[in-house]
């Protein structure tokens, strides 16, 4: 089940929510309405320190959606595609499809954000400048508003993938050194130094409780650290796969035997007569000679065991109109590509006799994975 939903459209781009957004907006917003404005205003009513803290709680979020569409913006301007943008716990995260091909265009992407959140808070000092002597409750929100994308500029600055910093550190490596991969490594191992780095300043924060800091503070300054870890970990061994597809044509990656069935047949046939019975993984949809759509497990799966019985192929099958056809020269990394900006699964391989082959993102990742565990670098 999608843990996100779709909020709109904006310039083109999906916007998404994620479910744990609700709890870091829930987060903020006690902690400016219980601590931060009746601590700094004492005087205003309880119902207008929670008014000031839901908007300013919204001006943020809207803060880090302008922060990720910079990103965006200039992605696109660059013609690489942007599949949507999602907010979650840690703000927010641009679904950009494929990496850039220079490094100059790197650097403008990475830097956009920054640029963008450097620009938020020299708008909203100034805000605060105007408001602080005459419209209080804005000058409020203007001055936390300011303060925190300054913040969030200089955190994403850290020279550590994969923060915007650690990507505008690999782009310039790239351009001096002229080697990706190098400069991608050296980039993950900042990240993951700076990682470490704040999981012990959290630790020394919840244990020593340095100038008054809370121990909820050091957890969560642990937390971020160990996020950074992770995701540097994670954005590195991406680039090794999408690195190990390039070379790989459609027709080195393709399932070659697809079984071909007819429409009417039920999941609970399909599963006992050729999955169980020949163990195929992907089946082309034919009715009467003529290609109706395809099927792979991953449709399968979709749908409750419990409805196989009443389930026809038909039913659940990838129509041949919504199937982009690959030729089988085409390579392995632009397949990949074209499937994350088109969210699609599978794509038939055809040659002068038809189609002889299925590709699925299930069986790409399944190639990476067997490389990876026989150490084979290509």
């Amino acid at each position: 089940m999608d843990s996100s939903f779709n909020l709109g459209r904006l310039f083109g781009i999906q916007f998404r929510l994620h479910y744990t957004w609700f709890v870091i907006f829930f987060l903020i917003t006690i902690s400016l309405s219980w601590q931060v404005f009746p601590y700094s205003y004492p005087e205003w009513p309880t119902w207008l320190h929670w008014v000031v803290g839901i908007i300013t709680s919204l001006l943020f979020f809207a803060s880090v959606v302008a922060h990720e569409l910079a990103h965006s913006l200039v992605a696109r301007a660059h013609g690489i595609p942007v599949k949507n943008i999602t907010l979650f716990i840690f703000g927010g995260v641009s679904m950009i499809t494929r990496e850039a091909k220079k490094s100059r265009v790197e650097m403008l992407m990475a830097g956009a954000g920054p640029a963008c959140s450097l620009g938020l808070s020299a708008f909203f000092g100034l805000l605060w400048l105007i408001t602080r002597s005459g419209v209080e409750p804005v000058a409020a929100m203007a001055f936390w508003l300011a303060y925190v994308n300054l913040v969030l500029a200089v955190f994403n600055l850290i020279p550590g993938f994969p923060l915007d910093g650690g990507r505008v550190f690999r782009s310039i490596s790239w351009l001096i050194t002229g080697d990706y991969r190098h400069s991608t490594w050296l980039a993950t191992r900042l990240g993951q130094g700076f990682g470490y780095l704040f999981i012990l300043g959290g630790v020394v924060v919840a244990v020593l409780r340095p100038f008054g800091m809370s121990w909820f503070s050091g957890v969560w300054l642990a937390f971020i650290g160990w996020f950074l870890v992770s995701a540097a970990s994670a954005s590195y061994q991406q680039s090794r796969w999408r690195e190990a597809l390039q070379g790989l044509a459609a027709f080195q990656v393709m399932t070659p035997d697809c079984a071909v069935v007819p429409p009417q047949l039920t999941l609970g046939e399909l599963v006992q007569q050729y999955i169980f019975g020949g163990g195929r993984q992907c089946f082309l949809v034919n009715d009467q000679d003529r290609l109706e759509g395809i099927l792979t497990l991953s449709n399968v799966k979709s749908v409750p065991q419990s409805r196989w019985s009443v389930t026809s192929v038909r039913e659940i099958m990838t129509p041949v109109d919504k199937v982009k056809m690959l030729p089988p020269s085409q390579d392995a990394l632009s397949i990949l590509e074209q499937m994350d900006e088109s969210g699609i699964n599978q794509m038939p391989v055809v040659g002068e006799e038809g189609v002889i082959g299925l590709v699925t993102r299930d069986g790409l990742m399944r190639l990476l994975y067997i490389q990876s565990e026989l150490g084979i670098n290509r």
